[in-house]
């Protein structure tokens, strides 16, 4: 393939919907209702690289803030893979957040790729899966009835900043639950239940304290009777571990997660599933 052929341009969200169908057919499993919530983060920050009209893969690269960015949903259609479109799209996504602190999930085998752009490995996401059902344990609310400034407040506590457009739309999807615990007239703990193609993953988990993921998890789990449940646990974070294998889920996934400068702030110990691996 002659790459001066190959033209990478922004995405609309409508390419979006269609990239994410891509995601699905890798077997990644997205939300029903990704793009929107996705594409609110950073509109700019979708790449879609084609040949004559054809499209051959794509990438997004979210410019968070100045100084936190993330790549993921990065695909080269099979077709195409191995000619050189993949490294063509990373450096198109890698000079938008460009300044950053970047980070991203890599196969487990493509670590040393990601190494020579300066990503180093600072732990494993672990996806486990389990199936929904069972009971709600006491003490929780719809996370509706906390103030929105209150929920964004707390998720930048752990993740590394603040992300409230892209929150206004997460917790609202249809057909998923937002739970929060709290404690003394204060937020303790959120997370999020999101329809997918298949079943559902919840993503993020947030907690001050594993009791309160703990009950967390059960909340959001009893809203899925039957279905497949899936959520990424961050090996970085001993207590997530040790909730996954105490309430007996299987691991049946791992990505490395990588950063450009280091782990960056944010309360690991307290994040008990991550959001989503195409966002951080």
């Amino acid at each position: 393939m002659n790459l001066q052929d190959v033209v990478i341009r922004r995405m609309s969200k409508a390419e979006l919907e269609r990239a994410l169908d891509w995601a699905a057919s890798e077997g990644w499993n997205p939300g029903r209702y990704d793009a929107d919530c996705f594409y609110i983060g950073d509109p700019e920050g979708f790449f879609i690289a084609e040949r004559a009209g054809e499209p051959l893969g794509c990438v997004c690269a979210i410019a968070y803030d100045e100084s936190f960015g993330y790549v993921g949903l990065f695909i080269v259609r099979p077709p195409y893979r191995g000619q050189g479109v993949g490294l063509k799209l990373l450096d198109v996504a890698l000079r938008h957040v460009h300044g950053r602190n970047v980070g991203l999930d890599a196969a487990i085998d493509m670590q040393k790729t990601y190494g020579r752009y300066g990503f180093n490995f600072a732990y494993r996401n672990i996806r486990h899966r389990c199936f929904g059902g069972g009971e709600s344990p006491p003490g929780l609310t719809e996370l509706s009835a906390v103030p929105f400034d209150e929920i964004v407040h707390y998720d930048a506590g752990v993740f590394p900043t603040t992300r409230a457009k892209f929150l206004s739309c997460w917790l609202a999807q249809p057909g998923g639950a937002a739970l929060g615990y709290m404690r003394r007239r204060q937020l303790a703990g959120y997370g999020v239940l999101r329809a997918c193609r298949e079943g559902y993953k919840i993503g993020p988990l947030f907690a001050d304290d594993p009791k309160i993921a703990d009950a967390l998890f059960q909340g959001l789990r009893a809203r899925a009777p039957g279905m497949p449940v899936f959520l990424d646990t961050p090996g970085a974070n001993p207590a997530a571990i040790e909730l996954a294998k105490r309430r007996e889920l299987t691991p049946i996934s791992e990505a490395a997660r990588m950063f450009t400068r280091g782990m960056p702030p944010g309360r690991i110990e307290n994040c008990y599933a991550i959001t989503a691996l195409e966002l951080g």
